[in-house]
């Protein structure tokens, strides 16, 4: 059901009745005219004019004709004042398309109480169809209802549900059981689409329990009913985080979506739910779980190693030692011809997992500004732990130019194919970091990196006006 015809049934409710011709154009407002003047109009029915008013141009109106005001419909919430106003509005008898359409429109604009007796009058008009429906198919068996179509229910898009309900009837006393059961489940379409809504607003105003119940009620007649199954297992999990039986059933409910609505826009959320509520089964609980998780994030975090002093983590006291008495430089050669620094897959399922958090991104930072410090004063071991601590988890431009200006300094056998990668990838790091040296203190250090980069990548290097650093 639209706005627009949520619009249609309150101005039903508040206007006199009216007897409008068969057939006869909708009153279209002083912005919007009828396209003709004459086409779809009786004959002898005055033209509509294009004033102020938007009144007739010619001629009196029919006796009983509704009056032109030539103003625009109402607003969503200049109707909802009317409606607030208009005395014994929730009791008056209404058809389910009317009550159902107030309810939405309560709902749609942020006053779901006040949509909850709508939608029970509503679904009112359903309670037979209901009942009928569930007897049917019963006596079904194991036997699929029908579609309406292969039914041949005869109904449209525009079909009331009172009058579907009436034919589902009809079908019923006949013994067609199939039948009766297709079309009663037809008419009962709509009727879950307001009941899930119902759901929603009981939610949302507070009330999670009745708002469970009704979910169920609409997977009792459609156990793959997207809204409803969804809105369970999510409340489920919200809600009754300490009951395993009802995680469980949050659990598969969530699956059963999955394998009923598999490209639904909420598939990845519910995927990643289904996985959440199975781990919490597994832990006795939601409270357990998430203090496992807290651990475990703590453990992670504690193999990176990411202390504030690097060089206390992985220094000389590490057993790494200073490699000449912290003499060496990139231009020494030599060192030990250990292998290169790798990444542990412990370490990998570690960056994969940990929380990114403002306080982990900053401590990154620092670690890296520590690393070029090092490098600076010819510390490559220390450079070295500092780098690996990084890498996993910002393997960025900057770290790589670091990384691999310190593997060229301890004269590592995979320094030229990190160098490679990271001049390859961002040569504008690696001269950045020729600036950092020489800001530091290490003028010496800044030019054999630039002379190096130079001789890797002369495209860049002219572009760059390496020379001109050179010759300073």
């Amino acid at each position: 059901m639209t706005l627009s015809l949520a619009l249609t049934a309150a101005a039903l409710l508040a206007a006199e009745p009216t007897n409008l011709p068969a057939g006869h154009p909708t009153l279209g407002s002083e912005s919007q005219p009828p396209a003709a003047t004459s086409q779809g109009l009786p004959p002898g029915h005055p033209t509509f004019g294009s004033g102020a008013s938007g009144s007739a141009a010619q001629g009196p109106m029919p006796e009983g004709h509704p009056p032109m005001t030539g103003r625009a419909p109402p607003t969503a919430q200049e109707l909802l004042e009317q409606l607030d106003g208009m005395q014994g509005l929730r009791e008056r008898e209404k058809t389910f398309e009317i009550a159902s359409s107030l309810g939405k429109l309560y709902y749609t604009n942020g006053r779901a109480a006040d949509a909850i007796p709508y939608f029970l009058q509503a679904e009112e008009k359903g309670k037979a169809t209901r009942e009928l429906f569930l007897a049917q198919r019963k006596k079904l068996g194991k036997a699929a209802v029908q579609g309406p179509a292969e039914a041949n229910c005869g109904f449209s898009a525009m079909t009331p549900v009172e009058e579907m309900a009436v034919a589902a009837q009809a079908r019923a006393k006949k013994g067609d059981t199939a039948g009766a059961a297709a079309c009663a489940r037809a008419a009962l379409e709509p009727v879950l689409e307001v009941e899930s809504m119902r759901a929603n607003a009981f939610f949302l105003s507070g009330d999670a329990a009745a708002a469970l119940k009704t979910y169920e009620r609409v997977l009792e007649v459609s156990p793959t009913y997207a809204d409803a199954l969804f809105g369970r297992s999510a409340l489920l999990y919200e809600t009754k985080g300490e009951d395993l039986k009802a995680l469980q059933a949050a659990h598969e409910g969530f699956e059963a979506f999955l394998a009923a609505h598999p490209d639904s826009p909420r598939a990845t959320l519910a995927r990643k739910l289904g996985r959440m509520t199975d781990e919490a089964v597994k832990a006795g609980g939601l409270t357990k779980w998430q203090a496992s998780r807290a651990e475990d994030r703590n453990i992670r975090a504690s193999k990176l190693n990411l202390s504030p002093n690097p060089m206390m983590a992985q220094g000389p006291m590490a057993g790494g030692g200073l490699r000449g008495g912290g003499q060496a430089g990139p231009m020494a050669g030599g060192g030990d011809n250990t292998a290169a620094p790798t990444v542990s897959q412990e370490t990998m399922q570690a960056m994969q997992n940990v929380e990114r958090t403002p306080e982990l991104e900053a401590q990154l930072t620092q670690t890296v500004e520590q690393g070029e410090e090092l490098l600076a004063k010819g510390r490559y071991d220390e450079a070295l732990a500092a780098y690996r601590q990084v890498m996993p988890l910002r393997p960025d431009g900057r770290v790589k130019a670091g990384l691999a200006w310190t593997l060229v300094g301890l004269g590592k056998p995979t320094a030229d194919r990190v160098w490679g990668v990271a001049v390859g990838s961002d040569p504008a790091a690696v001269d950045q970091l020729g600036e950092t040296l020489k800001a530091k203190g290490d003028a010496n250090g800044a030019k054999a990196l630039w002379t190096k980069l130079a001789a890797s990548a002369p495209d860049y290097a002219a572009k760059a006006s390496l020379q001109a650093k050179l010759s300073q």
